[in-house]
């Protein structure tokens, strides 16, 4: 259930000599784990491994570059993995393992509400520093001062990406939703109605199902019935949403297909092959609009997941960095004070440098500043049609 990770040799001597003879005065440093609450097995381990493998390249590039300086000491960072099957019962295990267990003190990422759920009934009485791609507003706010957020939910996504699809298609005047039947999805679907609504568009049917369906014409021809110009489906994971794109084709549906969350294009072409042509996704990130170093990390992710880089995975590369600015700005590694500080830092990311805000939604600030970015399937690659950064 929990492994460590480390970068395979080749890619740390491929940091160069001068990385290694930074790192050398290091060799007595003190270590601090990162705990990760991921999915490592079933439909969803592509965005655990990925996971992974970032927070461990956002270790290595922080002990090459000095280390966590803390009133006069150095600290580097090892994450540690849980496989949470991304359910509440495996969560409620890992959550037991992780904290009760291995008395881990800082989560650098957690994936899937209800697991989380479990995670976090432990790590704020506990007082363990928890960041976290959940979407519920369930599990943020004052209440929750030991919880970040590390990803886009679906109160930062719909309302932009919504407004952005519309300016595209302004002849849209129906839609039909579909949804996990999950928290997750349960969270999305209200959210993603409202904002619908709210820019003029009749939700005509906001459907779901259940996680692990392998048949989607039952609920293909659900939508398709109800002749909406858009489908949104929303939460749905690409692999999912490829094939129920694939039995609306067969049924002559040709409308607007939207995934608020779609995380990627690979999944979906992989099973929806050429009905998925033209599909906006919120959550993705296409290649052609990326710098050389998160072209660097997008290869790390593939060697292992054989996918693109995603969302997801992205905050898990994003945490450490945050973790770390905090750290010094506080001068304690008491995760109690160090989130005291967390909401006032700036710190460096995916995408450059941000720090937090949300209060607005949450209550508090707690939820990362990160760019919404509309993307479009176009054969079977990914481009960037849009971009929206919150200040």
């Amino acid at each position: 259930m929990r492994n460590t990770f480390r970068l395979p040799a080749t890619l740390i001597q491929a940091a160069g000599a001068a990385a290694l003879l930074a790192m050398a005065p290091l060799c007595a440093a003190e270590t601090i784990k990162l705990g990760l609450s991921i999915p490592l097995s079933g439909s969803g381990a592509n965005w655990g491994k990925g996971s992974e493998w970032l927070c461990g390249r956002a270790a290595e590039e922080i002990k090459a570059q000095g280390g966590v300086k803390v009133q006069g000491k150095v600290y580097n960072f090892e994450c540690v993995s849980y496989d949470n099957k991304y359910n509440a019962a495996e969560g409620a295990k890992v959550a037991q393992a992780l904290v009760a267990r291995d008395g881990v003190k800082y989560v650098a990422g957690s994936i899937g509400t209800a697991p989380v759920r479990a995670l976090q009934s432990l790590t704020e009485r506990r007082n363990v520093l928890m960041f976290t791609s959940a979407w519920g507003t369930s599990i943020k706010g004052p209440n929750f001062p030991l919880t970040f957020s590390q990803m886009n939910s679906v109160n930062e996504i719909s309302e932009p990406m919504i407004e952005y699809v519309m300016k595209l298609h302004p002849g849209v005047k129906t839609v039909a939703l579909l949804n996990p039947n999950d928290a997750t999805g349960q969270e999305t679907e209200k959210v993603a109605k409202a904002a619908w609504e709210k820019n003029g568009v009749k939700v005509l049917v906001s459907d779901w199902y259940e996680r692990g369906t392998s048949e989607f014409q039952p609920i293909a021809a659900k939508l398709n019935a109800a002749k909406p110009d858009l489908i949104d489906l929303a939460s749905t994971p690409p692999a999912d949403a490829g094939l129920i794109f694939k039995e609306l084709k067969a049924m002559g549906w040709n409308g607007v297909k939207v995934v608020e969350v779609g995380t990627g294009a690979d999944g979906l072409v992989a099973t929806g092959k050429d009905a998925v042509g033209g599909a906006y996704l919120g959550a993705a990130v296409a290649v052609d609009s990326m710098n050389a170093h998160q072209k660097e990390l997008n290869e790390g992710v593939r060697k292992v997941t054989g996918e693109s880089i995603n969302s997801v995975q992205i905050g898990f590369y994003d945490a450490p960095w945050a973790i770390k600015a905090a750290m010094e700005k506080a001068q304690s590694i008491d995760p109690v004070q160090v989130a005291k500080v967390m909401s006032t830092v700036r710190f460096k990311y995916f995408f450059g440098e941000t720090g937090f805000g949300g209060k607005a939604v949450y209550g508090s600030d707690q939820q990362m500043q990160l760019p919404v970015i509309i993307t479009q399937v176009v054969g079977t690659t990914l481009k960037e049609v849009g971009r929206v950064q919150k200040k």
